[in-house]
């Protein structure tokens, strides 16, 4: 038997992946880091007295620093792998893309290892993201004025 046919038997009998169960899954863990968000920002405001522009800029720092955090000590690819786009999505799935790439590189050094391989995964969405602002910038002035 030939390679390619093993391949096509293989995929074949592959259980298919219950979209529906993902759907929720990914739901229900990506609405659990909103209401952790929520309860940060909740916890600066009324606990630590901050304002509130202050405390979602502490929040989103909190989020960015425990994803980086758990990725480095290996917990957030496994935790990745059973939640998928739950985790992925937010913030916390930038932060771990951008410090996956920073462990990745880091024995080729500062400069041309972290330096010039750190955006490799992200790049893209900052360049989208700066693209389609400036688009739906554009249209806002058009249709409402300055």
């Amino acid at each position: 038997m030939n390679k390619k046919r093993y391949n096509d038997l293989v995929q074949k009998h592959m259980p298919k992946p219950g979209k529906m169960y993902n759907a929720m899954k990914a739901f229900i863990i990506g609405g659990s880091i909103g209401v952790l968000g929520q309860l940060l920002i909740d916890l600066f405001t009324k606990v630590l007295d901050i304002p509130q522009k202050e405390a979602n800029t502490y929040m989103i720092i909190v989020l960015i620093f425990f994803a980086s955090l758990f990725t480095a000590i290996g917990f957030f690819d496994n935790f990745v792998s059973f939640a998928r786009a739950g985790i992925i999505v937010p913030i916390t799935g930038f932060a771990h893309a951008m410090t996956s790439a920073a462990l990745e590189y880091r024995k080729e050094g500062l400069i041309t290892g972290v330096g010039s391989n750190i955006f490799k995964i992200t790049g893209s969405v900052i360049l989208y993201g700066v693209v389609a602002a400036y688009v739906f910038g554009i249209i806002r002035y058009l249709l409402f004025g300055g």
